[in-house]
Order: structure tokens, then sequence, then C-alpha cells
């Protein structure tokens, strides 16, 4: 179902999560006016921060398509799509592409958190598996 490796959503939910951790990193849930640039004040303020680096190299080092579903992935697991809209999301996803995509994910609040729930509602489990991979295994015994 999703065309980027899993291990690389993987690896953008831990540097996400570990980023939105640190002391002092504060995202807003909506921002104080609607003219406020939050998610780019935020990206300034922590623009030497290494987790920050490795995510925005990571989404910006996908093809197109690829950064069109992460974002897709990211909305769904938000709750702004369910399972069986995954198509339209994508589709969505792809209309509103531009340059600042990883600045996008990286501005949102709890974006690993997103991502996961994401993941295990496409059905790959935390263990690296992908749909249906352990079915197959139990088929074998």
């Amino acid at each position: 179902m999703l065309d980027i490796n899993p291990d690389t959503i993987r690896f953008i939910i831990d540097k996400a999560q570990e980023f939105q951790v640190k002391e002092g990193v504060t995202i807003p849930e909506t921002p104080l006016s609607p003219s406020d640039d939050w998610a780019r004040q935020i990206l300034a303020d922590h623009a030497d921060d290494p987790s920050l680096q490795q995510i925005r190299d990571t989404v910006e080092d996908l093809e197109p398509d690829q950064q069109a579903e992460l974002v897709a992935l990211m909305w769904l697991g938000r709750g702004d799509y369910e399972v069986d809209e995954w198509e339209e999301a994508v589709e969505q996803a792809t209309e509103s592409a531009n340059d600042r995509t990883a600045d996008y994910l990286i501005g949102t609040p709890m974006l690993g958190d997103f991502l996961a729930e994401g993941l295990s509602m496409l059905g790959y489990d935390d263990g690296g598996a992908e749909p249906g991979e352990d079915e197959d295994e139990d088929e074998a015994e």
C-alpha cells in the first residue's frame, strides 16, 4: 500500500519524537492569530537541532509522490481521513504539495504520534512487518 519504506517512516517518527520532547520546543495546537507563522518561527528557533535536520533531510530525499504519502499518512493518523479514504488523502496531499513539505510536517504538533497511528491504521505493526506478513508466516507453520 505504501511506496515509502516503513523503516524510513519509523526513522522520521523517532526523530520527530526526539525533537518534540526536548525542553524548550513548544508547538502550539493553534496559532495565536491567523497571521502567525508559528511553524516557521519554531523551525528558526531550532534550526541547528540535529533531529530536526535529519527529519528535513530524510523528507527532502523522498520523491514527490512519497512526500505526498507521508503527508497523507500524518493526516490519516491525525483523524482527518479514514483508512477507506486513503487514496483521497494521497490525492489531496499531491495536489497540495509544495517545496515546504518537510517544514509543514516538522511544524505539526505530535507528528511522530500521528505518523505512528497512520502506520498502525494501515496495518503496519511496530515490529517492522508489512500488512499480511504475519499471516503468511502463520500459514507456513
